[in-house]
């Protein structure tokens, strides 16, 4: 009986011809027939490599995984980052709640109030904007099912040349891209997936991701500043005047913006300068 080859969908088979080699982590490539070589890459692999994806008609399939208002919108079903994303909009209304109507409305200096405002509305606003264009924009999925001898075919690929296909989503894995066990695609120029924006950071949305982490970073410092100098206003001033609430209840607004600014000042600085290093050298923080 002839040995086979890899099928349709390049399912690899357990027996090894002349025209095939065996790749270091233990799959098979097909040197034959003047076709590029697959490698499977079995990143995170915790089932049986040998796996009929033709059974899937994975190339029937419309791609509208992670898709939603009528495949026009990216978005993650995952109920975790669905959680962080309420959490963060939480606490930027928080901030939002305390530094308006606790620190700068009952300011009696019309210039310093308005210029705070300002700034801070348009920080804020960005910022928002920003983490909902992270979220809601594809970070750079790579189609589902396209690891077919068709395809691989219409992409050009050169005689010998090795590809490495998914055996988790069925695709072509272009360099540098990662398998997310949470998005369950294959993401080109995979950065790292950020439950705080409910999606992986990639090569399409990774600079929503750098302006997200410096208007969070902008607006945090700004109101570390504010909260401290209200908290020192108050000490040396009358509290009823300070403040529209009980002086108790502005101690405890206070202290938790402070603790919310600072916390979130560090994380997010960390964040957005090991962005900065990562854009600088052309990498990922996987390939570090």
């Amino acid at each position: 009986m002839e040995p086979e080859y890899y099928n349709e969908m390049f399912t690899p088979t357990k027996r090894l011809s002349a025209g095939m080699s065996m790749s270091t982590n233990g799959h098979y490539l097909d040197h034959g027939h003047g076709q590029p070589n697959v490698e499977i890459d079995d990143e995170d692999d915790d089932y049986d490599d040998y796996v009929d994806y033709q059974s899937l008609h994975l190339r029937k399939m419309k791609d509208n995984h992670n898709k939603c208002c009528n495949n026009a919108v990216w978005c993650v079903r995952d109920i975790c980052g669905v959680f962080c994303v309420l959490l963060t909009w939480f606490l930027i209304l928080y901030a939002e709640f305390v530094v308006m109507r606790i620190i700068l409305l009952p300011s009696s200096y019309p210039l310093y109030r308005n210029i705070n405002a300002f700034i801070w509305q348009i920080m804020a606003l960005l910022a928002f904007t920003s983490h909902l264009r992270t979220m809601l924009t594809d970070p750079g999925a790579v189609p589902r099912g396209n690891a077919t001898k068709e395809m691989i075919q219409q992409m050009g690929f050169r005689e010998g040349q090795v590809i490495y296909k998914c055996q988790k989503c069925c695709s072509i894995k272009p360099e540098r891209a990662h398998h997310c066990s949470v998005c369950q695609r294959c993401i080109r120029k995979m950065d790292h997936h950020c439950p705080w924006v409910n999606n992986c950071v990639g090569e399409n949305n990774q600079k929503f991701f750098v302006l997200f982490t410096f208007y969070i970073a902008m607006i945090s410092i700004h109101a570390l500043v504010l909260a401290i100098n209200h908290f020192i206003i108050c000490i040396q001033h009358d509290w009823k005047e300070c403040s529209a609430y009980t002086p108790p209840a502005t101690v405890v607004f206070l202290i938790f913006l402070i603790f919310e600014a600072l916390l979130f000042t560090i994380f997010t600085m960390i964040m957005l300068c090991t962005q900065l290093n990562a854009i600088w050298n052309d990498e990922t923080v996987r390939l570090k």
